[in-house]
C-alpha cells in the first residue's frame, strides 16, 4: 500500500538548484534512510514533504487519511508552555484522557477530579497508552513537565520534539537527524523502538550503525541523480561500490570508442550521407557519456602535526562538583603519546566539564591539571561555531593563515585547502549565512585542523556532517600522529577511532575501559542478563521459602539455631522501623506532592518498603513460632 508519492520535485535558491525532478514512492512499513551530501537539501527536501516549504515544481502527496509525524532538525516552540503542555499538544481521545490525568496527579488534593482522571482512563482503556508514554518520557530524560520550554537547551528541546513525535503515534514519521543530542544509552533505546515498531518511517541521519539496524531501503542523491536501494547500509555501501565500477567501465569503453570516431569526424568531408549523419549523432552521444566524471572529490587534510614532547597531560587528584552534583573525585591519569580516547556516558554526568577542565575554561576545586610545553590543543565544541555569517568562506581561512604548512615540507594556499575539503570554487565567495547547518560544521572544524595540532579534543564532531565527510574525517584521523580524546553519540565514529574509553558512570565514577564501546556495551548487556537470572532464581528461591521454612519447623520441632535468634532479634527491631517508614510515606503520598519526579519517587519507595515489611512479617512469623 503506497503511503507516500514524490513526482518530479524541484527546488531551487536563486541560481543554485538543491535538486532537479526527484520522483519516488515510499510504501506502508518501509523504513526509508535519505543520503546526500550537506547543502544538496536533505533537510529542505524534509520540510517540504512535511509541508513546512513549498517546491518549485512536482508534487507530494500522502495517502488520504494517514496522520504524518515530523521530528525538526532545530524544533521550534513555544517558549512560554511547559513541556507538559507542549508533549501532549495532540487532540486525540486517549491523549485528553492522559492530560487531564497528569493534570489531576498534580493536585492529589482534589479527589474529585483524581476520581474523574481514573473514571476516563478505566473508559478510554488508556493505561497501557499511559504507561508507553512514561516509558518513552523516562528512555529520554523527559521528567519536570511542568518546566518552561524557553528554559531549556537545544538538545532538551530536540529530546522534547522526538518524544512528542513518538507519542502521537503518527503512521508515517519524517525524522531530521533523530540521534542528535541523545545519549548513546537513549540511542540505543530509539533504535530497538523504531525497529520493532510497525512503522513507515523515513529519515535523514549520519548514524551508521542506526541506518544498518532500523532501516531497510536507502535513497541516495549524488549529483542530482537518485538511486534506490532495497537494503540497509551495509547493503548500500556495496551495490554503491558495484555502481561506481559499473559507471567507470562505461565511461572508459565510451573514451576508446571516441577517440575513434573522433579520428573518423575530422577525416570525413562536409557532405555526409545519411548513414554518415547518424554515424555523427551517435558520435556526439558518445561524446557526452565519455566526458563525464564521477565527482571523486573527497577530504584530503595532511596537516603537519606540531611534534609532542615527552610530557603531554597529566592529570593529579582531580576534584570537580556544582553543589550536589560531583563530576570528579580524586581523578589522576598521565596521558601517552598517540593516545586514543573516547569519552560515554548519560547526558549530564560531566563530559564537557571534563573536557573544559583538560582546556583550562573551568578551574578545579582540587588537585592540578598540568601541561606539556609542546602540546597544542584543537579543541573542536558545539558552541564553538561562531562563524561570522557576513564573511565569505575563503576569508574565513585567510583570517587564520594564506598558507597552511602540510608534511613533507609542502604548503598549501586557502583556496586549494577549502577545495579538498569539499568547499568547491564556486563556493569560496559565498556568505557564510548561506551555508547549510553541515558545511558550516565542516568549515569550523577546518579551521581547527588547519592550525596544526597536536592534541585534538572533539567535543560531538559527527552532528549534522555527512557520510561522505565522517568517512574522509575517520580516515584523516586514523593517521593523525597525536593525542586524541572524542566524545560522540556515534558509535561508528568512536568504534573506528579510540583505543580505550572513560566511562562517565555519574557521582563521579569514571571507568577505563581498554576496547572499543561495541565490545563495552556488549560486556554490559552479559553482565545485565546474568543479574537479571540472579534475580530471576533468588525470586524463586524466595517464593518456595515459606514451604522450606515450614518443614524445617515441623522437623526442628521448635529448636531455633544461634544464627536463627540473632535473626530474630534483629527482625523485632527492623519491623517497627519499616512500619514507621510505610506510615510516613503514606502521608507523603496523600499530602499535596506538586513534583511529577518526586510523585514517582514516593510511590515507588513506599512498594518498596511494603514488600520488604510484608517478606520480614513472614519470616518472623515462621521464627516465632519455632521459639
Amino acid at each position: 500500500m503506497n503511503y507516500l508519492s514524490v513526482e518530479e520535485v524541484t527546488k531551487s535558491y536563486g541560481i543554485r538548484t538543491l535538486f532537479d525532478k526527484i520522483t519516488f514512492g515510499i510504501d506502508k512499513g518501509q523504513k526509508v534512510a535519505f543520503i546526500a551530501k550537506n547543502g544538496t537539501g536533505k533537510s529542505t527536501f524534509l520540510k517540504i514533504l512535511a509541508g513546512f516549504e513549498t517546491q518549485d515544481s512536482g508534487n507530494v502527496v500522502f495517502r488520504k487519511g494517514i496522520k504524518v509525524g515530523y521530528l525538526h532538525q532545530t524544533p521550534q516552540f513555544v517558549p512560554e508552555h511547559t513541556i507538559f503542555e507542549t508533549i501532549f499538544k495532540a487532540n486525540s481521545p486517549e491523549i485528553n484522557a492522559i492530560r487531564f490525568y497528569e493534570e489531576a496527579l498534580l493536585h492529589p488534593e482534589n479527589n474529585e477530579k483524581m476520581q474523574l482522571a481514573f473514571d476516563k482512563m478505566d473508559e478510554l482503556k488508556a493505561w497501557d497508552y499511559e504507561t508507553r508514554i512514561k516509558q518513552i518520557l523516562g528512555q529520554l530524560n523527559i521528567h519536570h513537565l511542568e518546566q518552561v520550554v524557553g528554559e531549556l537547551s537545544g538538545g532538551q528541546q530536540k529530546r522534547i520534539a522526538l518524544a512528542q513525535v513518538l507519542i502521537e503515534e503518527p503512521d508515517f514519521i519524517i525524522l531530521d537527524e533523530p540521534t542528535n543530542h541523545l545519549d548513546l544509552d537513549m540511542i540505543e533505546w530509539l533504535e530497538n523502538h523504531l525497529s520493532k515498531e510497525n512503522t513507515t518511517l523515513l529519515m535523514v541521519t549520519h548514524d551508521r550503525y542506526f541506518l544498518e539496524r532500523v532501516c531497510n531501503e536507502i535513497i541516495e542523491l549524488d549529483n542530482e541523480t537518485l538511486y534506490r536501494y532495497k537494503g540497509n547500509y551495509s547493503y548500500f555501501l556495496e551495490k554503491k561500490q558495484e555502481r561506481i565500477e559499473i559507471f567507470e567501465a562505461n565511461v572508459d569503453k565510451a573514451q576508446n570508442l571516441y577517440r575513434k570516431e573522433l579520428e573518423w569526424m575530422r577525416r570525413m568531408p562536409k557532405a555526409r550521407s545519411t548513414k554518415a549523419k547518424s554515424r555523427e549523432d551517435a558520435f556526439y552521444d558518445t561524446e557526452k557519456t565519455a566526458h563525464q566524471r564521477l565527482d571523486k572529490t573527497k577530504v584530503d587534510i595532511a596537516v603537519n602535526v606540531t611534534r609532542l614532547g615527552s610530557k603531554i597531560l597529566e592529570l593529579h587528584h582531580l576534584k570537580k562538583s556544582f553543589g550536589d552534583l560531583k563530576i570528579l573525585d580524586d581523578f589522576s591519569y598521565v596521558f601517552k603519546k598517540n593516545e586514543r580516547i573516547g569519552i560515554v556516558g548519560k547526558n549530564g554526568v560531566g563530559k564537557t566539564t571534563f573536557l573544559d577542565i583538560i582546556m583550562g575554561l573551568q578551574e578545579v576545586d582540587a588537585g592540578k591539571v598540568s601541561v606539556g610545553e609542546t602540546v597544542v590543543y584543537g579543541y573542536y565544541t558545539q558552541g564553538g561555531i561562531n562563524l561570522k555569517e557576513d564573511k565569505k568562506v575563503i576569508e574565513i581561512i585567510k583570517d587564520i593563515a594564506e598558507f597552511i604548512p602540510l608534511t613533507k615540507g609542502k604548503t598549501m594556499t586557502a583556496a586549494q585547502l577549502l577545495e579538498k575539503f569539499l568547499f568547491t570554487r564556486d563556493m569560496h565567495y559565498n556568505f557564510v549565512e548561506k551555508l547549510s547547518g553541515g558545511e558550516k560544521r565542516r568549515l569550523y572544524l577546518l579551521t581547527i585542523l588547519m592550525k596544526n595540532p597536536n592534541f585534538l579534543i572533539l567535543d560531538e564532531p559527527t552532528n549534522d556532517l555527512d557520510i561522505v565527510t565522517l568517512n574522509v574525517l575517520e580516515n584523516f584521523l586514523e593517521d593523525f600522529q597525536g593525542c586524541l580524546i572524542v566524545v560522540t553519540h556515534d558509535r561508528y565514529f568512536m568504534d573506528k577511532l579510540v583505543d580505550h574509553l572513560f566511562v562517565f558512570e555519574g557521582d563521579a565514577k569514571i571507568k577505563d575501559y581498554t576496547g572499543r564501546y561495541s565490545d563495552y556495551r556488549l560486556e554490559l548487556k552479559e553482565k545485565e542478563s546474568l543479574e537479571k537470572q540472579a534475580e530471576k532464581q533468588a525470586e524463586k528461591l524466595r517464593n518456595a521459602l515459606p514451604e522450606v521454612q515450614t518443614t524445617v519447623v515441623e522437623k526442628t520441632k521448635n529448636k531455633l539455631s544461634y544464627k536463627e535468634k540473632f535473626e530474630l532479634e534483629q527482625l523485632e527491631k527492623e519491623l517497627p522501623k519499616l512500619e514507621e517508614q510505610k506510615n510516613q510515606l503514606t502521608e507523603q503520598l496523600n499530602s499535596n506532592i506538586t513534583n511529577h519526579e518526586e510523585l514517582i519517587k514516593v510511590t515507588q519507595k513506599l512498594g518498596y518498603v511494603t514488600k520488604q515489611l510484608d517478606e520480614k512479617t513472614d519470616r518472623w512469623l515462621i521464627l516465632s513460632e519455632m521459639n
